[in-house]
């Protein structure tokens, strides 16, 4: 007999170049996953994923360190999934970006949009972040960023950002449990 799909947690999958800082962000995306009773954060530095992973998933968040625009090691592992990008394996599954760099003006937002036109071209169901007073600090629409050290209004943009995504994907999938609401 086959599972029901809501027997089983959403996994939310989080992928990111570690290097910089993008490792403290990426803990905080991991503990918003985790703030939602069915869903499953999973763990995968760049170094330790797999594409069979991004098939394993209900959900991607991905992260790069801002070098103005995602690092070329990103990009060359994300080359690798164009065999999915023509089978549509990903299509429909729920997607999110986070980036961290030392400058404000050093091109975040344009790291994030790199990173949301590849979830888009696998046609992923993207989520970004809404408006919040936060947002004169840290965040952008398109995903949550830290500029130079990571500060708690970095963590809390990256924890709704995890939190908006898992309950997402829950909701996509139907389960009953699944919030209404928005982070």
């Amino acid at each position: 007999m086959q599972d029901h799909p809501t027997d089983r947690p959403v996994r939310v999958l989080v992928i990111y170049d570690s290097r910089g800082t993008t490792r403290e962000l990426a803990q905080a995306v991991l503990a918003g996953v985790a703030d939602v009773p069915g869903a499953e954060p999973w763990e995968r530095p760049l170094d330790e994923a797999q594409q069979a992973d991004l098939l394993d998933c209900d959900a991607l968040i991905l992260g790069s360190p801002n070098w103005s625009g995602i690092t070329g090691k990103l990009k060359d592992w994300l080359d690798y999934t164009g065999d999915l990008w023509e089978t549509g394996e990903l299509a429909g599954k729920v997607g999110g970006c986070f980036t961290a760099g030392w400058s404000r003006s050093g091109g975040t937002e344009a790291t994030l949009l790199q990173l949301l036109h590849l979830l888009l071209a696998h046609g992923m169901v993207f989520v970004g972040l809404p408006w919040s007073d936060a947002m004169r600090e840290s965040g952008s629409y398109y995903g949550a960023t830290a500029h130079g050290e990571v500060r708690d209004v970095d963590r809390a943009q990256a924890r709704a950002l995890g939190r908006r995504v898992a309950e997402v994907a829950l909701r996509l999938r139907g389960d009953p449990a699944a919030p209404s609401g928005t982070a």
